[in-house]
C-alpha cells in the first residue's frame, strides 16, 4: 500500500498541468527591473500573441503616486502596447503597472519598476503595494511549524531515540515529518503568492492571471522561495521514499538538506534586506531558527510520540532530550541576542518601536516556554532517573508544546517586521548644520 501511494505521489508530480491560451508579456522597454541612465519618453510592452488594451493597459507612476505616463496606443497586430511618458527625471525610480485582455478573455496584470540613474527597487516596493500583512505573517508561521516537524521530529528521531523503536512510534514520526514537508512546500507557495498580490493589488481569478516572474527572478525572497520549494519538494520525497521502502536511514540526507535549506528564509527576510544587515546576523538568525525548530519539534516529539505511544521509551527519551535541550537553549538564547543587538540600534527601540515591542513579546513568551522546560529539568528528570513515577508528564509537555508553537507565531511577526533604522553620521550631523 505503502509503495502504490509513493507511485501515486510521484506520479502527481510528474504530470504536467495543462497550459491556458493566455497572452504572456515578453518584451519591455524599460526593462524589468532595469536601471537606465536616461528619462525615457516612451514605455512598450511586447506580448506573444495579440491582446486588447484599454486606457488603463499603461500605468507609470512616480514616487509620490503622480502618474506620468500618457494615452495607450497598440501596434504590430495588438501585440505591442505602448504609452508616452513624460516629467520623469534622473535619480528616482517608477512603478509600471499593466493590464490586458487575452483572446480566452481572461485579465493579466502585472507590476515591475525600473529606476532612472539609480537601481529599481523591487516590485514589492512598487508604488501602490500594501506591503507586509497579517497574512503573510500567519503564513510564515503555519512555514515555521512545519518545519519544526521536519527539522525537529525528525531530527529527535535521528538523535535522541534508540535505533530500533516501537512500529507505532516509527509510523507517527514518518507521519509528522512527511506532513510537515507537504505543509512546508504548500505554505511556501501561499506565503509568495500572497506577498505578489500584496505588491499587485489584485485577488481571486486575475491573480491567476497575473505575470509572477518579476517577483520570482528580482526579489531574496522570489529567489528563496524557488530554492526552498524545490528543496522541500526533495525533503517530502526522500521522505515518502524512507517511508514506502522501510529505509530510515534515508532520513538523515532529508533532515540535513532541510537544515541548509532554512537559511533562505533567513536571507529572505525583511531584516536580511535592510542596509546595515550583515553575515554575521544572517548566520545568527539561521542558527537561531535551527535551534528553534530543533528544541520545538524535540518538544512535541516527547508530547505526541513518545508518550502516549511508547511509555517503556519515556525515561530514556526524556533525559536524552533534557541533556540536549540544554545544550539547544544556550545556542538559541546567543544567537538571538546578536540577532536583537544588530537589529536594535538603541536600547530605547526595545520599548519605543513596534519592532522591539514584539521582541518583548517574543522573549516574554520564551521565558515562559523555557521556565516551563526548566520545571522538568529540575522536577521531572530526577524523579524520572531514580524511577519514581511522574503524573502529568504528557499533559504538561503539549502545553509547552503549545506555547512554542505559540512563539514561533511572535517569530514569524518579527521575520516579516521592518526593524528600526540606523541612523547614518551624515543623518546625525543634519539638524547641527541645519542650526
Amino acid at each position: 500500500m505503502r509503495r502504490a501511494l509513493l507511485g501515486a505521489a510521484l506520479a502527481a508530480l510528474l504530470v504536467p498541468a495543462s497550459a491556458a491560451a493566455h497572452a504572456s508579456l515578453r518584451e519591455a522597454h524599460p526593462e524589468e527591473q532595469s536601471r537606465i541612465e536616461a528619462p525615457p519618453t516612451e514605455i512598450t510592452l511586447r506580448y506573444d500573441q495579440a491582446v486588447t488594451a484599454t486606457a488603463g493597459s499603461i500605468i507609470v507612476l512616480a514616487p509620490d503616486g503622480r502618474r506620468v505616463s500618457g494615452a495607450v496606443s497598440q501596434a504590430a497586430g495588438g501585440t505591442v502596447i505602448r504609452a508616452p511618458l513624460h516629467g520623469l527625471v534622473r535619480g528616482q525610480a517608477y512603478t509600471v503597472r499593466w493590464h490586458e485582455i487575452s483572446a480566452d478573455g481572461h485579465v493579466g496584470n502585472g507590476v515591475f519598476t525600473f529606476g532612472v540613474g539609480v537601481d529599481a527597487p523591487p516590485p514589492t516596493e512598487a508604488v501602490g503595494a500594501s506591503g507586509v500583512t497579517w497574512r503573510d505573517d500567519v503564513a510564515r508561521w503555519v512555514l515555521f511549524v512545519s518545519l519544526a516537524l521536519v527539522i525537529g521530529v525528525v531530527g529527535i528521531r535521528l538523535l535522541i531515540l534508540p535505533r530500533p523503536v516501537d512500529p507505532r512510534v516509527e509510523r507517527r514520526i514518518h507521519l509528522l515529518g512527511t506532513f510537515g514537508a507537504v505543509v512546508a512546500v504548500n505554505a511556501g507557495i501561499i506565503g509568495f503568492v500572497i506577498r505578489c498580490a500584496n505588491a499587485l493589488q489584485v485577488s481571486g481569478v486575475d491573480l491567476l492571471y497575473s505575470d509572477l516572474s518579476p517577483f520570482a527572478d528580482s526579489t531574496r525572497f522570489g529567489i528563496a522561495f524557488l530554492l526552498t520549494t524545490l528543496g522541500y519538494g526533495a525533503c517530502l520525497t526522500i521522505l515518502a521514499i524512507a517511508w514506502a521502502l522501510d529505509l530510515p536511514a534515508l532520513r538523515w540526507p532529508a533532515f540535513l538538506l532541510a537544515i541548509v535549506l532554512a537559511w533562505g528564509y533567513s536571507l529572505s527576510s525583511h531584516q536580511a534586506t535592510e542596509p546595515n544587515a550583515s553575515l554575521l546576523g544572517e548566520i545568527a538568525d539561521w542558527v537561531h531558527l535551527v535551534a528553534a525548530m530543533l528544541w520545538t519539534g524535540g518538544v512535541i516529539t516527547l508530547a505526541v510520540v513518545v508518550w502516549p505511544l511508547a511509555p517503556h521509551m519515556r525515561r530514556a527519551a526524556f533525559l536524552r532530550f533534557s541533556r540536549v535541550a540544554i545544550g539547544l537553549v544556550g545556542v538559541l538564547v546567543l544567537a538571538g541576542t546578536v540577532v536583537a543587538i544588530e537589529r536594535l540600534p538603541q536600547l530605547h527601540d526595545l520599548w519605543t518601536t513596534s519592532y522591539g515591542q514584539t521582541l518583548l513579546v517574543k522573549i516574554g513568551l520564551v521565558m515562559l516556554a523555557l521556565s516551563w522546560g526548566g520545571m522538568h529539568h529540575m522536577i521531572v528528570r530526577p524523579r524520572l532517573e531514580r524511577g519514581d513515577r511522574v503524573h502529568g508528564v504528557g499533559a504538561s509537555l503539549l502545553a509547552e508544546s503549545s506555547v512554542a508553537i505559540i512563539v514561533l507565531l511572535a517569530a514569524a511577526v518579527l521575520v516579516n517586521g521592518a526593524p528600526p533604522p540606523v541612523e547614518t553620521p551624515a543623518q546625525n550631523a543634519t539638524p547641527a548644520a541645519s542650526r
